[in-house]
C-alpha cells in the first residue's frame, strides 16, 4: 500500500491523564518515518482534563457518566477536521459506543487492536495490568474472549489503583513502580504467558517490569494503528524496550 501524502489528520481524545496523552504524541512522533515536518502526522488534541472520573463512575458508582463528554469531544474533533479518532485511555474504552455514535469518522480502538495483535501472536493467557475499572467493565475480556485469549487479573488491586493515582498526581513513583513489578511477577507465576499494560499511566513506568518479561503495551499498539491509518502504509509492529512479545 502506498503512503498517503499528506498524512491523514488524527483527533486525540486526551486528558485521561494528561501525561499519558503527551506520551502517546511522543511515541507517534518517534515512530513516524520522517525527513521533515510535513512527513509527520497532524494531530488535533482535545486535552480535556475535565472528563468525569472513570474511577468514580465505575468503581465508586458515585461519579457522572463520562460518555456524553467523550461524545462531545468526538464531535468537536471531527468538526475541526479530524479524519479518525484515537483515545489513549483503556478504561474510557468502556464508552467507545458513545464516541462512535457521536462521530461519522473511524474510531481507532486500542483495546480491539491489542486483542487482535495478541490473538495473531498465538498468546492464549495474558496477565492484565490495569485499573480495577477495566476488570469491572470487562472491556478487555470481551475483546479477548472472542479471540480465544483468557484474561488473568492481579489478586491485589489496591496497590495498582494507588499507583495510578500517584502517577496522575505527579507524586514520587518508586512505590508505583514496585507495585507494578510485583503485580506483573505474580501474574506470570499464575500462568500468564504475556503481560499486557492496559493502563496508559502504567505505560509511563513500564520500564519497572523486568526486561526478561514478555510484555505488550496497549499504548504502543495504538501508536502502530494510528500510523497505519495516517500514513496509509504498512507499519511494522512496535519493538520498544517496553513492548516485548516473545514467541
Amino acid at each position: 500500500m502506498s503512503r498517503v501524502s499528506p498524512p491523514r489528520r488524527i483527533g486525540v481524545l486526551g486528558g485521561m491523564g494528561p501525561e499519558a496523552t503527551v506520551l502517546l504524541l511522543q511515541r507517534v512522533i518517534a515512530r513516524t518515518p520522517a525527513a521533515d515536518d510535513t512527513d509527520h502526522v497532524p494531530m488535533l488534541v482535545d486535552m480535556n482534563t475535565q472528563v468525569p472520573s472513570r474511577i468514580r463512575a465505575l468503581i465508586g458508582e458515585t461519579g457522572d457518566d463520562p460518555g456524553p463528554v467523550l461524545g462531545q469531544m468526538a464531535r468537536r474533533l471531527e468538526a475541526m477536521g479530524a479524519e479518525a479518532l484515537a483515545m489513549p485511555c483503556n478504561t474510557a474504552h468502556n464508552y467507545a459506543g458513545a464516541i462512535r455514535a457521536a462521530a461519522t469518522i473511524p474510531f481507532i480502538d486500542m483495546v480491539e487492536a491489542t486483542a487482535s495483535q495478541l490473538a495473531v501472536s498465538g498468546v492464549r493467557r495474558i496477565g492484565l495490568l490495569a485499573s480495577p475499572a477495566v476488570r469491572i467493565t470487562g472491556v478487555f475480556e470481551r475483546a479477548l474472549d472472542t479471540r480465544g485469549v483468557a484474561t488473568r487479573y492481579p489478586a491485589e488491586e489496591a496497590p495498582l489503583l494507588g499507583a495510578i493515582r500517584a502517577i496522575k498526581a505527579g507524586r514520587e513513583l518508586e512505590a508505583a513502580r514496585a507495585a507494578l513489578r510485583v503485580a506483573g511477577d505474580a501474574l506470570l507465576a499464575q500462568g500468564a504467558e504475556t503481560l499486557v499494560i492496559g493502563c496508559s499511566e502504567f505505560s509511563i513506568i513500564a520500564d519497572a517490569l523486568s526486561p526478561a518479561r514478555r510484555t505488550v503495551d496497549s499504548l504502543d499498539v495504538l501508536v502502530d494503528a494510528i500510523l497505519r491509518f495516517a500514513l496509509g502504509g504498512e507499519v511494522e509492529p512496535t519493538v520498544s524496550p517496553f513492548s516485548r512479545l516473545v514467541a
